[in-house]
């Protein structure tokens, strides 16, 4: 069983910036690709961006491209969420995901691991 716990949410104005982290459990992984999600109120939960089991390769929804970015410490089994100029619209808890495949997935449902999930809140 893996568990992730994610952290760093919080408060902010808008065009400020946040960085989340989720620490995982186990020995593997190394061979988990890592997504991160979001979720506002009343909608449904969103693909933000995804990264590779190695690091090499990352991948952001068009909302966050360029703003958000996505890294990984293996060492650390650490998944970090780096979000500059923030806006009222990422609004959102925020969760990090495991994926035991080796593949880039956008559905949420192909993630077989969740974070419990932080709150991110913009203020205009």
């Amino acid at each position: 069983q893996v568990q992730l716990v994610e952290s760093g949410g919080g408060l902010v104005q808008a065009g400020g910036s946040l960085r989340l982290s989720c620490v995982t459990s186990g020995r593997t992984f190394s061979r988990y690709f890592m997504g991160w999600f979001r979720q506002a109120p009343g909608k449904e939960r969103e693909f933000v961006g995804a990264i590779s089991p190695g690091g090499a390769y990352t991948y952001y929804a068009d909302s966050v491209k360029g703003r958000f970015t996505i890294s990984r410490d293996n060492a650390k089994n650490t998944v970090y969420l780096q979000m500059n100029s923030l806006k009222p619209e990422d609004t959102a808890v925020y969760y990090c995901a495991a994926r035991g495949g080796g593949a880039l997935v956008y559905e949420s449902t192909g993630y077989d691991y969740w974070g419990q999930g932080t709150q991110v809140t913009v203020s205009s």
